[in-house]
Parts: structure tokens; sequence; C-alpha cells
């Protein structure tokens, strides 16, 4: 009798197994199809593969099924950080009551998980990957420190392979600039006076439509003005400085006045570090000062603070 009733036990234990494992089955398929076409979107937005993002949704949120997906709308545990604004909850993950960000809807934190990785500059790297490389972009993400399970890149990729998830990459337009892209613009000659020992032409590149150069070694601030008909003062305006200051070789340099806001496509920018420069900021947008600061709300002089956001445009 004994031996029938652990028979009968081991055989509801083993359909139980069966049903959880068709259960959540079910769960990412139906996920799948409910997020795919906005995963799609966020990849032509800002060139995070669908497949990466389908993925860490279906792994972070299991199957959209979590705590924080259900009640929060937090689908890719994004903590708040020093910097959020918005609603909070308060979850056990690697500390108690760790905070996390709450959105209104799902497509919220879509748009903001797309947002972290493209902003956030230790992913910068993961852009120089091709869409379709979505084991460079997995293992990318475990080293650049998105979770702390060392089995995360490996998770990721059974994932979209299991799904076929890489199958909404392919095929795939992503036209999205790197935030740092020069063009070569024009090939200017440059004044020449016999106090200075400059090329006669020097290179003049863009960014954010913005002429500049890179400095060479005896340059200054008040040479690169004579060699472009400006006014010494006017040159250190167009680089939101006060006085001149020792240019070191290869330093950004612009010629003409900085936009009031970053290109198309880059909305923001993630501090990297507490005390990072907003002049260093701006001069890497092709940015004014003033503007990054009224943008934001900042107080002249400032600091920033790891993880901060800011407005560019």
């Amino acid at each position: 009798m004994k031996k029938l009733i652990y028979i009968l036990i081991a055989g509801l234990a083993a359909a139980g197994i069966a049903v959880a494992a068709v259960d959540i089955n079910t769960a990412r398929e139906d996920y799948i199809k409910k997020y795919s076409a906005l995963a799609i979107s966020e990849m032509e937005r800002t060139g995070v593969p669908a497949s990466i993002t389908l993925a860490q949704g279906l792994l972070e949120s299991g199957a959209g099924r979590s705590t924080l997906a259900t009640k929060a709308n937090n689908h890719f545990g994004i903590k708040c950080h020093k910097s959020w604004r918005g609603e909070k909850v308060y979850h056990d993950d690697d500390a108690p009551q760790e905070c996390f960000r709450s959105y209104p809807k799902a497509e919220d934190s879509f748009k903001d998980h797309s947002d972290f990785l493209r902003y956030y500059d230790r992913y910068k790297f993961l852009f120089d990957l091709e869409i379709t490389d979505y084991k460079g972009w997995c293992y990318g993400l475990k080293k650049a420190g998105y979770a702390t399970d060392p089995a995360y890149a490996t998770k990721l990729i059974d994932l979209i392979e299991k799904y076929d998830l890489g199958r909404f990459d392919k095929g795939a337009v992503v036209a999205v600039e790197s935030p740092d892209k020069l063009e070569k613009a024009v090939i200017m000659p440059a004044s020449y006076d016999e106090q200075f020992r400059f090329s006669l032409e020097r290179t003049v590149y863009q960014k954010n439509g913005v002429a500049c150069i890179y400095s060479v070694a005896g340059d200054t601030y008040e040479s690169i003005a004579l060699i472009y008909d400006l006014f010494p003062r006017e040159l250190l305006r167009f680089n939101d400085l006060k006085q001149s200051q020792e240019l070191l070789p290869g330093t950004i340099v612009y010629i003409q006045a900085k936009k009031s806001r970053a290109a198309k496509g880059l909305e923001k920018y993630i501090v990297s570090e507490d005390g990072e420069s907003l002049r260093e900021i701006s001069q890497r947008f092709a940015v004014k000062m003033r503007s990054i600061e009224k943008r934001n709300k900042l107080k002249k002089g400032e600091p920033l603070v790891k993880e901060q956001e800011l407005r560019l445009r």
C-alpha cells in the first residue's frame, strides 16, 4: 500500500513539474508576442537589439510576472540611483529593501532600459557591435556589470536561442549615430604668421553641426583665434571658458558657437562618476553649458553625481 502511495505521489509531482514547464513556456511566448513590437521600436530608436531587450525582460521580470513588473511596471530591475525623480518601490535584492524605479506603464520601463544602455558610458562599447551579435551583447552586458549573476550572459543567450529572439533583429535598419561621432567637414587654409609654427592647412571637423578642430603641440587659444580670424574672447566663449588656459595636444576646440541642444536622438547623458565636469560634457556633445544648466535646472557650479541624468535636448 505504501509503495502505491509513493508511486502516486511521484506521478503527481512529475505532472506538476510538467505543468510548471508548460506554464512558464506559455508565459514567455505570451510576453514575446506582447512586447516584440515595442522592443523593435526601441531598437530603431536607440540601437539596442530587440533580442537583448526581450531576453532581459523575460529574465529580469519572470516573463512579466515578477513583483516589480506587476506592481511597478519595472521589467528590467533598474534601481533608483541618485538622480531618479519618479515613483519608487522597495524590494529585497542584493540587499534588503533596495530602491527600484516605478513606472506608470510597461512602455516607460522599456524606454528607460534602452536609454540606460544607450546613454550610460560603461555600455558605450556595445554599440560598436553588429546589431545581430547577440552573444557579444550578452557577454558585454555581463562585463559592464549589468547583473551580478555569473551566469547572466549564458542565461540570456539560452533565452534568445530557445525562443529564436534573434529573428527580431534581422533586417533591422538602425540609424543611430554615435554620440561622439566627428564628421570631417572641410580642409581650411590656415592663416600663417612667422611667430607661430603652424601647418598651412588644418582639418576642420563637425560635431553636432558645429565646426571644431583638434589642437596640436604649440597651439594656444590665442593662436587658434588668430588662424580663424576670431577674437580671443570670442573663441573662449565658444568653448565655455572665462579665461585662457593651457591647451594640451588633442583637445577639441570649437571655432563656432555650440548649439543649445544635442544632436537628434541624443536626448540625455548619464553621469559616470561623482564630480564629472559639466564643461567636459558640454564640449563632448557640442552643447552650450548654460543650455544644459537651464534645461536641467542646475545652479551654476552645482556638482554632478554618479547616475545623474542630464537632458541634452
